[in-house]
């Protein structure tokens, strides 16, 4: 079998691309060049910007009026057999970009030729994408605050459930379980903010720049960027067909989140074991196991936390796609669309799936609570205590009281359990007022300091946090 297409194969890709080729590519070369199986998403974007860049050639004058009305008919009508399963797609014509102007020469005639005047397919493909990772990180910044309103909304109500407070996986000081999530509040707004500030640096439309060069044509580039939602023209024709930063930084916000999501993944995997027993999932996000019928697996929670990896892996190989690239375009870049379209589909079926989880999620505060006076986690309150009490220095405090926990350590007792006389063995001034900090109730109500984790506080936080998010 030849691996060259035939003349018939061929013709409306030697048309697309002129007269300088006479024969077809191997069918290989259509194979590795072709990318409308990936860019055929782009569809709105093309048709959008073509629409636009119409009417600026008509309002300058380089097109006619009738031309230009042809043309917008066409693509409407375009748009309608795409949005009903309807367009012909056609792997020869390499991209959406190609398919959309051939389908429109099919419709239209001979004014489908002059759309492309004073326009080439990079600073096209360019615009297409830029309007796609804009649109993407809005979806991303808007999903991103439904699950910090999910989050305040569970704090609010748990504003005063203890739970152990952790470093290093090993219990530290009680907290409540409201203060632990408006921390995931916090970082997830910073995510929301990331993604709006790589939306407005990436505003600006590379429309006009043509191939690299700009062009002859006395065209309106702020017609263009202002008809495309854009601040303004790129100023730099190299710069706007050649640059993919905006995608990368994109990407940079979306594994940003991704590594919180995976985190808060992951505790939701911790505290749904029956080790910890913290939170329970319902049935609409728990799975069971083929073999083991008393299993509930947070498998929800576990993909969301997998999926960090293959986000955080299309930014790489964005990355390392265009390290080498010398100015200005490169057949190199028909690969940014792929690893960008999977970072965002991955991004946002995690989000959906996490304010999911946190909205279903049911808090078992008995286990929470009997859990947060382990490991004498009131251990600080005692030498906060006599410093307070005794005027000791913080250091000879922090000495006494691992004296104590190391003397109700070795007797098999909590701390507030241990006798005065025995706290008096290590400190003699020690006095019966030391019990009223040994709680883990008496803890919380403590930490009243700005940012703290009195419930007082969290209270007042989550509800600052639901009127900021419009809750």
């Amino acid at each position: 079998m030849s691996d060259v297409m035939t003349n018939s194969e061929n013709k409306t890709e030697n048309q697309m691309w002129g007269g300088r080729f006479a024969g077809g590519p191997a069918s290989v070369m259509e194979d590795i060049n072709a990318s409308i199986d990936v860019d055929r998403r782009l569809w709105r974007e093309d048709i959008t910007g073509s629409k636009a860049h119409a009417d600026m050639l008509a309002s300058t004058g380089i097109i006619s009026d009738e031309d230009n009305a042809a043309i917008q008919k066409g693509l409407d009508a375009i748009a309608g057999e795409i949005e009903r399963g309807e367009f012909p797609f056609s792997k020869a014509l390499e991209d959406i970009h190609m398919n959309i102007e051939a389908r429109l020469k099919e419709l239209v005639g001979e004014p489908a030729g002059r759309l492309h005047t004073a326009r080439s397919r990079n600073d096209q493909v360019a615009t297409d994408f830029r309007l796609w990772v804009r649109q993407s990180c809005a979806d991303a910044a808007a999903s991103l605050r439904a699950l910090c309103r999910a989050l305040a909304s569970k704090a609010a109500a748990n504003a005063d459930a203890v739970m152990p407070g952790f470093t290093h996986l090993q219990t530290a000081q009680p907290v409540t379980f409201g203060h632990h999530l408006l921390a995931y509040v916090e970082m997830f707004a910073r995510d929301a903010a990331r993604f709006d500030d790589a939306a407005q640096r990436m505003n600006e439309c590379p429309l006009g720049a043509a191939a690299l060069a700009g062009t002859s044509f006395p065209i309106d580039r702020e017609q263009t960027a202002k008809a495309l939602g854009f601040d303004r023209p790129c100023a730099n024709s190299l710069d706007a067909v050649s640059s993919r930063d905006f995608a990368m930084e994109a990407m940079a916000a979306a594994s940003i989140t991704a590594t919180h999501l995976s985190r808060l993944g992951e505790e939701l995997v911790i505290w749904t074991s029956a080790q910890f027993d913290f939170v329970k999932l319902s049935d609409a996000f728990s799975t069971g196991s083929s073999i083991m019928p008393q299993k509930r697996n947070p498998d929800a929670a576990e993909l969301v936390r997998a999926k960090a990896g293959r986000i955080i892996a299309s930014m790489n190989a964005l990355m390392i796609v265009m390290k080498g690239l010398p100015m200005a375009y490169a057949k190199d870049m028909q690969e940014d669309k792929a690893a960008t379209f999977e970072c965002f589909e991955a991004l946002g079926l995690g989000l959906v799936a996490m304010t999911g989880m946190i909205e279903d999620l049911s808090v078992n505060r008995g286990a929470m609570k009997s859990a947060a006076g382990d490991g004498f986690s009131t251990a600080t309150d005692l030498a906060d205590w006599l410093v307070r009490k005794l005027n000791m220095p913080f250091r000879d405090a922090h000495h006494v009281t691992g004296a104590i926990v190391a003397q109700a350590d070795n007797t098999g007792v909590m701390l507030h359990e241990l006798s005065l006389a025995d706290m008096q063995q290590v400190e003699p001034r020690i006095t019966d007022d030391v019990f009223s900090v040994l709680s883990v109730d008496a803890s919380i109500a403590s930490r009243t300091s700005f940012g703290g984790t009195a419930p007082e506080n969290v209270k007042r936080e989550a509800e600052k946090w639901l009127k900021h998010l419009g809750s």
